[in-house]
């Protein structure tokens, strides 16, 4: 029997709906594997109608083999100047304690790797703009945890789209009608009425773009921070549950092998580019968490 962790938490407006949450551990999806078979393999025989289905957007696109390797991108000058001058010196003094992070946090940013951080950066920049490569991580969507050696995987083109299909598949393969969410770790935030993401892209009821103004006006205003919602397909539900549901089974998923290239980098003991596919399949995952209302 695969490992797994289960919780009850409430959910709505003042806590007004119980839903347990399971995250069932599976294996790391490398470039290459049938993700939807492994999602369905994961919930099958667990599944009520009306159970929502989370799945990671990062697991997805390495399943799909949307990686890149940063070690073969020739970084240009304005490139270098983020990864020596703007991470190290900007981020890492007052823009990072504007935005309230941790001094950890801050200590890293000043020994942001320069070669390879200029590489990071000039992928960020070809493929989502100067807005966004100037955030300190998670630029336009591109991460570069849970990810062996220089890879980075890049954001999904159409997640709406893959919502649709991951939800099919379950309701052929189990019979179920399910709400399927495809969430990505990186926040939306809730200034006022509205929900804003610092991500180029996310579903309806939630404002997309910007990138690091929206990022810095949210983080200096310590707003409510919630996993954003990319693509969904199902219940008809209010943006708000939708985004709980989303940040609850973030937290249950856990950040597997580390949240940042240093955790990853610590917590197996080499260098921030020596991470191997076989280390992080050592490692405990949790791509699919399946959310169930107690009715």
């Amino acid at each position: 029997m695969w490992a797994q962790k289960s919780c009850v938490v409430n959910i709505g407006r003042a806590g007004s709906s119980r839903y347990h949450v399971v995250a069932r551990r599976s294996g790391y999806w490398r470039p290459g594997s049938d993700y939807s078979s492994l999602i369905t393999a994961n919930v099958s025989g667990r599944l009520s109608d009306g159970d929502f289905v989370v799945v990671s957007e990062k697991a997805i696109s390495i399943a799909k083999g949307q990686i890149v390797d940063e070690a073969q991108v020739e970084p240009g000058l304005t490139a270098k100047m983020l990864s020596r001058f703007w991470m190290r010196w900007i981020w890492g003094y007052p823009l990072g304690r504007l935005c309230h992070m941790s001094q950890t946090t801050r200590s890293r940013l000043r020994q942001y790797p320069v070669k390879e951080g200029a590489a990071h950066k000039q992928l960020c920049l070809e493929r989502a703009g100067l807005l966004q490569a100037l955030r300190h991580g998670s630029e336009g969507g591109i991460d570069v945890s849970n990810l062996p050696y220089s890879y980075a995987a890049l954001p999904l083109s159409d997640p709406q789209g893959e919502a649709e299909h991951i939800r099919e598949r379950i309701k052929c393969e189990t019979g179920r009608k399910v709400s399927v969410m495809i969430v990505d770790t990186d926040k939306t935030y809730r200034l006022g009425s509205r929900n804003y993401t610092p991500l180029p892209r996310a579903a309806p009821g939630i404002t997309a773009g910007g990138g690091l103004p929206i990022y810095v006006v949210c983080r200096v205003l310590r707003c409510r921070r919630r996993a954003t919602l990319l693509g969904y397909a199902g219940e008809d539900l209010d943006v708000e549950t939708l985004l709980d549901i989303a940040e609850t089974a973030n937290r249950a998923r856990g950040v597997g092998a580390g949240r940042t290239p240093w955790h990853m980098a610590e917590r197996f003991g080499v260098g921030l580019t020596e991470v191997s596919w076989e280390m992080l399949e050592q490692v405990a995952h949790y791509p699919v968490v399946v959310v169930k209302r107690l009715r």
